[in-house]
């Protein structure tokens, strides 16, 4: 069974600068970067005009390593030197379920796992020692 795992580094409005930074300082490749604003509209939770320029998910190629950052969400906590969670890309839904359980017992579900527009199942999770992972089924793998 293999799985990937990577570093998910967040930031508070300035994600583009510190992708483009570390691309040319790490001598990377940026593969993609999304905005809030690049999501289909939900009428029922409208997007702040002042959230559609803030990055949603970007992706960085260093070598074979992937880098991957996030602005926060407008008003949402943010502490400097807690940016970096880790994104965790098991091969099925059913291991994610499984692993997800896993760290949630005596941690706190952040975002319960969910289908989204990138992934059938996706959830963020804070396990009992305080470390936060995203658990991303990619989207081709999700009968696993």
């Amino acid at each position: 069974m293999s799985m990937s795992l990577n570093p998910y580094l967040i930031f508070d409005g300035n994600t583009r600068e510190a992708v483009h930074f570390y691309e040319k300082t790490l001598d990377g490749k940026v593969v993609g970067i999304m905005t809030f604003g690049d999501m289909p509209s939900d009428p029922d939770h409208p997007l702040p005009e002042e959230m559609k320029d803030r990055v949603m998910h970007a992706h960085l190629k260093v070598g074979d390593s992937d880098l991957m950052f996030s602005d926060t969400f407008e008003g949402m906590p943010h502490q400097p030197g807690d940016t970096i969670q880790l994104a965790i890309h098991p091969e099925g839904e059913e291991r994610a379920r499984e692993i997800f359980g896993a760290l949630e017992n005596g941690g706190q579900i952040v975002m319960p796992l969910q289908q989204t527009d990138w992934s059938p199942l996706y959830g963020i999770v804070k396990d009992k020692f305080g470390v936060t992972f995203q658990v991303n089924v990619p989207e081709d793998q999700s009968k696993s």
